[in-house]
């Protein structure tokens, strides 16, 4: 018989106030599933994985999330696989998610941004809405979704843009792919697929570092003494820094740290254009441009990819094809060039 599977996670859909008016996650998957709004078009079956606040999961927690996804296809008579996750870090674990997916069938999280005891939650439809996507033939070779708010989103480059608003997440260069009502779907747009990654775990460490007006090289410093074989600048503009920045980006990747370069920028691509410590020297340095993926994103790539290749060089060729950004390859890699 065909189904939808829901794997539940936790997150505010789970969400109740304890006596403190704290939101924890709490809920069960029967629980989430007893409060849909309208009749879904298939059988579902429910899975609790974990049950915790999206911003407590570590990369060990989504990449066993990403397990139960594939081990959930492998059944037969699944239709597609729907995960009810918490919004803080929905956008990495979809992501890796999108990243380790082989199958043409649908992966779909979806979550809430009002916990369940609120009397306008909004998980239940927001629930229900990811179900009929996982079981929409259409939806089919599209990779991870993000459906919330009656949006459809591919994981790639989708992002919570806001706190609080229950239309949470937006794809800043793309939009939407589609939109899901009462039980109706309609795509729009088809999402380009990136190249796979194979799912070896997610042990290596890979830190962000912001780079703001002043910043010295204290941080990035701080992150590999403390073990990190994978840096993300969180720069400014297109992918600017500044010389300290430079000259510690080829000293670091000369010594095989892989350094991927994204932006604080709401939208748009890393670009190399400036000097002076810009895009154009941090390139040169080895810095590699993560194109359309901000620095929660390319972080989850970068781990991935470390743990799957472990050699840096390999890893940062592989870190430029996935991020497929014509703007930032000004100038050739070149891991640790010295100035």
């Amino acid at each position: 018989m065909s189904k939808v599977v829901v794997l539940s996670t936790g997150g505010t859909i789970a969400s109740r106030q304890n006596g403190r008016g704290a939101s924890l996650a709490s809920d069960a998957v029967s629980a989430l599933l007893d409060r849909l709004p309208f009749d879904v078009p298939v059988p579902v079956e429910g899975r609790d994985v974990l049950c915790v606040g999206s911003y407590l999961l570590t990369p060990a927690d989504m990449a066993l999330i990403a397990r139960e996804i594939r081990a959930a296809l492998a059944e037969p008579g699944v239709l597609g696989v729907a995960v009810t996750h918490g919004t803080d870090t929905m956008e990495e674990t979809a992501f890796l998610a999108d990243l380790v997916h082989d199958d043409p069938r649908p992966v779909v999280f979806t979550g809430a941004q009002r916990p369940a005891d609120a009397a306008d939650t909004d998980g239940p439809r927001n629930l229900a809405d990811a179900i009929t996507v996982a079981a929409d033939e259409r939806a089919r070779d599209r990779g991870a979704l993000i459906t919330f708010d009656g949006a459809v989103f591919a994981a790639r480059g989708t992002r919570k843009t806001q706190t609080l608003a229950a239309a949470a997440f937006s794809t800043p260069d793309a939009g939407p792919v589609g939109q899901v009502r009462e039980g109706a779907v309609l795509f729009t747009a088809a999402p380009a697929r990136g190249p796979r990654v194979e799912l070896t775990g997610l042990d290596a460490r890979v830190d962000i570092v912001a780079l703001y007006p002043g910043v010295d090289t204290a941080a990035l410093d701080a992150v590999v003494a403390a073990g990190a074989t994978g840096v993300v600048l969180e720069a400014t503009g297109a992918g600017n820094g500044n010389p300290r920045i430079r000259d510690a980006v080829a000293r670091l990747t000369a010594d095989g740290v892989v350094v991927a370069l994204s932006t604080r920028v709401h939208a748009g691509p890393v670009a190399a254009l400036y000097g002076n410590g810009g895009g154009v020297d941090l390139v040169e340095a080895g810095a590699v441009p993560t194109g359309m993926l901000r620095p929660s994103q390319a972080r989850i790539l970068l781990t991935a990819l470390l743990a799957a290749h472990r050699d840096p060089v390999r890893v940062a060729e592989e870190l430029t094809r996935h991020a497929e950004n014509p703007f930032g390859a000004r100038n050739p890699l070149s891991l640790g060039r010295k100035y």
